[in-house]
This record gives structure tokens, C-alpha cells and sequence, in this order.
């Protein structure tokens, strides 16, 4: 005869209870633990439970979901570091909760130049060019790189008739 079988009857639902409590805990700790990790601006798909209605992102500064038809979620990478995503039902039940970890460009595509203590980054891919608004540029270099690239798509809409 097992102990479990000599306890009291009050004690083995106890027992029960605490068993499926540690396994729901367990599960959810498990959700949570597959995080999603995305480049800086990059996106990563995401596919939800059938029943979610809200999405809900801890820092919006560093990662920012949309939501698209079909249970999928288009998160895409806004700066460095880690934040979470919260998955809601229509009743504000949480459904989903995972880590979103923001990590920077691939490291075959970029090179980084160190002018004293002033940085510049290029993508090249595989000539080198300015790249874009990377975050930890030198603010002349990004401000100068920014507005070349915002001129050239004001002049690109203008062609369009837009």
C-alpha cells in the first residue's frame, strides 16, 4: 500500500490540488519562457491562439506588435533590450504572456566605424552605404543619414502623385 493511499481522504485532495497547481505554474512558466527574439528593425511573425482580441507590449520603445488576421502577430524590433507581450482575450482573460528580446543587426551586413568616440554604421551588402537610423550613431551621423533617406522618399511619393 502507498503513503498516498494512508493518507486522509481531505489530504489526498489536497495532494491533488497542489500537483495540478504546480503543473499549471509549470506550464505557464513555459509559455513565458519561449520568448520571441527579433532583430532591430527586423519583424518576426508571431502565430496567437485563435482567441485573442488585445495585444499589449510592456515597452513600445523597444518592440511593437500588429495584429493581423488569421491569429498571427507581425512584432517588429524598435531598440535594443528586452520587454514582454501580453495576449488577451475579449472577457481580458491573459492567454500569452512572452518575453520579446530586441537584439541588433546581423553582424555579417554591418560594419561599424569609430571616429574618437563618435560611430557610424554601414550596411554592406555588398557595397557599403549609410545605414539608416541605427541606434548608438553619432547623433550628426544619424540626423544627416535620417534626413537623406526622408528626403529621398518625399521626392519618391512626389513622383508617385501622392
Amino acid at each position: 500500500m502507498t503513503v498516498w493511499r494512508r493518507l486522509p481522504r481531505p489530504f489526498r485532495y489536497l495532494g491533488c490540488a497542489i500537483l495540478v497547481a504546480a503543473a499549471f505554474s509549470l506550464a505557464m512558466a513555459n509559455a513565458r519562457a519561449e520568448g520571441v527574439t527579433v532583430n532591430l528593425d527586423h519583424a518576426r511573425i508571431v502565430k496567437l491562439p485563435a482567441n485573442v482580441a488585445t495585444i499589449v507590449i510592456g515597452n513600445p520603445l523597444i518592440a511593437d506588435g500588429t495584429l493581423q488576421p488569421g491569429g498571427l502577430l507581425v512584432v517588429t524590433g524598435k531598440g535594443y533590450g528586452t520587454t514582454n507581450m501580453v495576449a488577451l482575450d475579449r472577457k481580458g482573460q491573459v492567454v500569452l504572456d512572452r518575453e520579446v528580446t530586441v537584439t541588433g543587426p546581423h553582424a555579417n551586413d554591418v560594419v561599424v566605424v569609430y571616429k574618437g568616440v563618435d560611430r557610424e554604421s554601414y550596411s554592406c551588402t555588398p557595397d557599403c552605404g549609410p545605414r539608416v537610423g541605427t541606434l548608438g550613431d553619432a547623433p550628426p551621423f544619424f540626423a544627416a543619414t535620417l534626413g537623406e533617406t526622408s528626403t529621398r522618399n518625399g521626392q519618391a511619393a512626389a513622383g508617385n502623385g501622392k
